[in-house]
């Protein structure tokens, strides 16, 4: 599966980092579909992790697991401009390890251009 040229990132964050991570991606090209830009959507979760020794945890305690409401962050991005979303993401996200999820899409596969009707 080499030939896509889309992926969607996820994004595990806390709430209050979830619109400036947006803005940023937005600011470098990524969340655009068709004629529009800042596509993303923003899930709450239950988020469940365990510090090891050596970590530095934004939240929790090392060797104590840990339970947060966190936001999982869904966006469109083009392929070439992965490499600088996750620049981008590090560079305002809070956590000292995010989740950073890159799903190729094969959306190209298929008929869904916007403004097609059936």
């Amino acid at each position: 599966m080499d030939d896509f040229t889309d992926v969607k990132l996820e994004i595990f964050t806390p709430q209050e980092y979830a619109l400036k991570i947006r803005d940023e991606l937005a600011r470098i090209g990524v969340g655009v579909i068709g004629n529009y830009d800042h596509c993303v959507a923003f899930y709450p979760i239950q988020g469940y992790y365990r510090p090891l020794p050596g970590a530095e945890p934004f939240e929790g305690e090392v060797g104590k697991i840990s339970e947060t409401v966190e936001y999982k962050v869904e966006v469109n991005c083009r392929r070439e401009l992965v490499n600088e979303a996750i620049r981008t993401i590090r560079s305002v996200h809070p956590y000292e390890e995010p989740l950073i999820n890159v799903v190729p899409l094969a959306n190209h596969l298929f008929e869904m251009k916007g403004n097609e009707k059936r």
